[in-house]
């Protein structure tokens, strides 16, 4: 993935060290929830020119638990070049006491990737801290002279869960004569909002008293939730690259002229390779035969090389050493499509699993990843340029309904990502189940899976098979099985559809009753607890819509005939619709079962009403049937 400059931790200033900070005087309403609070929170942020900026951060965070070590744990992300000073760094016990002092000269330094030295010019200063109880309290400051003023960050609350926020300040100073623009992003369920004071070229942003936000059922993300305000520089400088980004446009011409056409220089070794596919045929045709033979060859390594990490490897490189990240990746398909006389577009993109877009009315630097955009007569062609096992023209569920950034030589189109339906994101299994006398079943299982349950099911691709009978154990965890076997795994790679088969054998799924036998309904089903929360202060998110299609056929034992069936179901709500039917047939019975969920962001008032409608799911996939001995 491409490299994202995270200054949220990148600025400084100091603090008054005479302060203690004891866990007594926390607010008893920012604990609830919280694994760390957040005590004070300064950071000044001075743009002194177009390339000189200075960020100053002071810190004081509390670590209630072992959870949040992590969050505390004290360190600097910077990049060659970048000056850092004025580290400090205090710990002090739940009283307030001061433990211990730490500085500059006791921070280890490494790379800031998990290839640890290799292909990056990003790096990471880390205290190696660690705690003897809990709580303590952590007061850090620094301060860093950065060259670069394309990346100032968001002020947020914070960005995890289980964070609470006593106070937090954000004050930038524009010296430069640049154009700065601000934009204030509310919470769109208020829970909390920014104080703004103004004066001159100074701005003062303040949040306080912000709850934690806990990870419990169906809690959006808290970029969802909180808050933000954003900022950016008219003009700006990367890496001795100065440019504009008043407008998307202007930002788009800059990005192609310095990041891209620099590195988009073919080979003859590259002519040949596309002259050795023999292409013919459609465009799409055309695309695939080359997307599958780039896939082939390359494999993912992340690096953060160039231009502050933004510029892509050069696309000789990646045909010489078949590896890349997705900016190498997606500009040396792009040089293949390019010598095919095929156009396509490099795309910035914000790969998350809730889907957050680019404002088309705020130009600013930000993604965190590149796809691959081809418009065609019959509409984009979108490649995911980072997996080998990845279908073609098929993004996954972190890539789909957002926008991207297309950069263009005459600028930036903003352009929708496919939106999947929940009929497209589905599960289809089709059961074969004998029901045996000593209350097992023997079963057969086809599964099929499309969109993003495509994806999730590509993992399969990276389990070792010594460990992939437990993993589908605990993936089909409804059954009590003594053994399964996964049999014909096939990754359509064309169509974006993951099949398999399963031959398994459960113990204890029917119980006895005198002579006759009772059996839940639907033997596999995604199995969820929902309790109803009355006191819930959060809204709830269905991430992902999608659809299960399920067609169970019983065997009866010999001898045995079905006594009492349920009645057939059919719900429909505002979250989705659920529909089951049962059909005897001779000695079968055939239970036909369609659960289609919905994706949406809801108010706390509705969640009563959804965790009902999922209880009659639930209640319904479980309604038994009686089987009795003929006479």
């Amino acid at each position: 993935m491409m490299k994202i400059l995270c200054i949220g931790a990148l600025s400084m200033a100091s603090f008054y060290y005479s302060q203690t900070f004891p866990v007594s005087a926390i607010p008893e309403n920012l604990k609830k929830n919280a694994s760390v609070v957040i005590r004070k929170e300064n950071d000044i942020v001075e743009i002194n020119k177009i390339d000189d900026i200075t960020y100053k951060r002071s810190s004081v965070i509390t670590v209630l638990n072992k959870d949040a070590i992590p969050y505390a744990i004290p360190k600097i992300s910077y990049q060659k070049g970048d000056n850092i000073s004025e580290v400090k760094v205090i710990v002090y016990d739940e009283k307030g006491n001061k433990l211990k002092s730490y500085s500059k000269s006791d921070f280890t330094d490494i790379a800031a990737n998990p290839q640890g030295t290799f292909y990056s010019d990003s790096r990471m200063l880390i205290l190696p801290f660690t705690a003897s109880s809990f709580p303590y309290t952590v007061e850090f400051s620094y301060e860093l002279d950065d060259e670069n003023t394309v990346f100032i960050p968001d002020f947020v609350p914070f960005y995890d869960y289980n964070v609470s926020l006593e106070e937090s300040t954000f004050n930038i100073i524009n010296k430069s004569g640049i154009n700065l623009r601000s934009k204030v992003y509310e919470s769109p369920f208020n829970y909390t909002s920014v104080d703004i004071k103004s004066n001159g070229e100074n701005k003062l942003y303040t949040y306080k008293n912000v709850p934690a936000i806990d990870n419990g059922q169906l809690v959006p993300s808290p970029q969802k939730l909180l808050p933000k305000v954003s900022f950016s520089l008219d003009k700006f400088n990367l890496e001795g690259k100065q440019g504009s980004i008043a407008s998307w446009k202007d930002f788009g011409t800059w990005y192609y002229q310095n990041l891209l056409t620099p590195v988009s220089v073919s080979t003859p070794e590259i002519k040949a390779e596309i002259a050795s596919l023999n292409l013919s045929g459609t465009t799409e045709e055309r695309v695939k035969k080359i997307y599958q033979y780039m896939q082939n060859k390359t494999r993912y390594i992340f690096v953060a090389l160039g231009i502050g990490g933004w510029q892509p490897m050069m696309p000789d490189e990646v045909q010489k050493k078949g590896y890349g990240d997705c900016k190498g990746l997606t500009n040396y398909m792009r040089t293949l499509l390019n010598e095919a006389g095929i156009k396509s577009y490099y795309s910035i993109i914000n790969s998350n699993p809730s889907s957050i877009s680019f404002d088309k009315d705020f130009p600013k630097m930000a993604g965190n990843h590149v796809i691959l955009t081809i418009p065609t007569e019959k509409g984009n062609i979108w490649l995911e340029n980072t997996s080998q096992q990845t279908a073609f023209n098929h993004l996954s569920f972190s890539t789909t309904d957002r926008n991207v950034l297309m950069v263009k030589p005459d600028g930036i189109d903003i352009v929708q990502t496919p939106s999947l339906s929940a009929e497209q994101n589905k599960e289809k299994q089709t059961l074969y189940i004998q029901l045996n006398s000593d209350k097992s079943i023997s079963g057969k299982g086809k599964f099929s899976y499309s969109g993003a349950q495509y994806d999730f099911n590509l993992m399969y691709l990276l389990i070792p098979e010594k460990d992939k009978t437990e993993f589908m154990k605990k993936s089909y965890s409804t059954l009590d099985f003594e053994n399964i076997e996964m049999k014909d795994f096939n990754n359509d790679k064309n169509d974006a559809i993951v099949n398999f088969d399963l031959n398994f054998r459960a113990l204890n799924y029917s119980k006895l009753v005198g002579s006759s036998y009772i059996f839940r309904a639907v033997p596999i089903y995604k199995e969820a607890i929902y309790q109803e929360d009355l006191a819930r202060e959060l809204p709830f998110e269905s991430r992902l819509a999608y659809q299960d299609d399920a067609e169970i056929i019983y065997e009866l034992p010999q001898g045995y005939f079905i006594e009492e069936l349920p009645q057939n179901t059919n719900l429909t709500s505002e979250f989705g619709s659920y529909k089951i039917t049962f059909e005897k047939e001779e000695n079968k019975l055939i239970v036909k079962r369609t659960v289609n969920i919905k994706k949406g962001l809801y108010s706390k008032e509705k969640f009563t009403d959804y965790t009902s409608f999922r209880k009659k799911i639930l209640n319904s996939d479980n309604s038994k049937i009686l089987i009795s001995k003929k006479n």
